[in-house]
């Protein structure tokens, strides 16, 4: 099989972190975690990522589209795979494929809570339309890194069972 082929992610068979790029604030925590593991890395965004030498870490640019990174990781993210994003509507798209799906806060999606994960954006999203609220987002902190990390090395060890 030719190089450029065997890289891709579309042609493996060992399961993908798949990380939601775009200001995803843990990407050397994900890169530190994949390599223990052995795991490889598709890292997926609208604009520019760093070039890596790894042949485990893929960089994929998307079109500057509506949702094009969000659509690109749910067509790709299978059962078994993890996929790292705040994104609650993609979170709720790789759930029901299978696959594991964490926050970069280290909050696990899964069946049991994504319907109550999308009825609270919903919310938030209507009392920031009618001015209920100002909307602010906490700001990320060391708690949140450090529980990613257990939260990914946890994931990455269930998926090796």
């Amino acid at each position: 099989m030719p190089d450029q082929f065997r890289r891709f992610p579309f042609c493996r068979e060992l399961p993908m972190i798949y990380v939601d790029a775009d200001a995803c604030p843990v990407k050397a925590e994900i890169l530190k975690v994949a390599e223990r593991h052995g795991f490889e890395v598709t890292f997926v965004a609208n604009s520019g990522l760093r070039p890596s030498r790894d042949p485990m870490v893929h960089n994929v640019i998307v079109s500057a589209g509506f949702d094009a990174a969000d659509n690109w990781i749910a067509e790709h993210a299978r059962e078994g795979d993890i996929v790292v994003t705040a994104d609650v509507p993609l979170a709720g798209r790789c759930v029901a494929t299978g696959a594991l799906v964490t926050g970069p806060t280290g909050r696990v999606f899964d069946k049991a809570n994504i319907g109550l994960a999308s009825a609270m954006r919903d919310l938030g999203a209507q009392l920031r339309e009618t001015g209920e609220s100002k909307g602010y987002n906490a700001s990320f902190t060391g708690r949140d890194r450090s529980a990613f990390l257990e939260t990914l090395d946890r994931l990455c060890r269930q998926v090796k069972r």
